[in-house]
């Protein structure tokens, strides 16, 4: 297996992880953010939280090597968007592991669950929507993976950032209808590219070679010199 191969399939493993974590995460922590004190549940979901924001920066250290060849600053750029996300990730678990300690009927749930919502915002969505449109340009740029696959990412980048910004604006929430259709994109676009780095890996350019010139198109002579 080639360094290559094994970074390709490392950060595919590591994407499919945020899948296995991010949505139980979020199933079992919905009911205490909704004022039912199910604190074991709640328990369960913020370690998954916790895990999820460290598959998120695996897969930036992981694809780093194999996007800086593609352009660097874009590279460095996916890096630092997901540390972000994961950032706000465990800020969220942070407020998590508050409310289960001080219960949800303490006097201070209704900030702690502000301040996860919040976080929750800025990392699975804004950030999200960041890391999206870097790494998809490097993928689409460099012909990395098949064109649908970066082309699902960038059509899904500025729908889910857009859809942030009306949650930041009261339009709407970021749990109903429209931010669950607007986030659908990135999802599948996260879910295609770690099916496809597991199970193929990544297809790196050839080096560019130089073009023959005209004098080495002549033949040379036994002493060397060109006729």
């Amino acid at each position: 297996m080639t360094p290559d191969r094994r970074l390709a399939l490392w950060a595919g493993i590591l994407y499919l992880a945020t899948f296995a974590t991010s949505f139980p995460a979020l199933a079992l922590k919905t009911p205490i953010l909704a004022g039912e004190p199910q604190l074991a549940q709640a328990a369960v979901g913020t370690a998954l939280e916790i895990a999820l924001a460290f598959t998120c920066i695996g897969t930036a250290v992981a694809l780093h090597p194999i996007a800086r060849r593609v352009s660097e600053p874009l590279a460095i750029g996916f890096v630092a968007s997901r540390t972000v996300e994961a950032g706000m990730i465990l800020s969220g678990a942070i407020a998590l592991l508050a409310l289960i300690e001080l219960g949800p009927d303490s006097e201070g749930a209704s900030v702690l669950i502000e301040l996860h919502d919040a976080a929750f915002l800025l990392g699975p969505a804004f950030m999200a929507s960041i890391n999206a449109a870097l790494l998809g340009t490097v993928m689409l740029r460099g012909r990395l993976v098949p064109r649908v696959i970066p082309l699902i990412g960038l059509i899904g980048a500025p729908l889910l950032l857009a859809s942030s910004f009306g949650v930041v604006l009261g339009a709407w929430d970021q749990l109903s209808v429209v931010g669950a259709l607007t986030a659908l994109p990135i999802a599948a676009w996260e879910l295609s590219l770690g099916l496809w780095l597991t199970i193929r890996g990544v297809r790196m350019p050839a080096p560019a070679t130089a073009d023959p010139g005209v004098g080495d198109a002549l033949p040379a002579t036994a002493g060397g010199a060109r006729v």
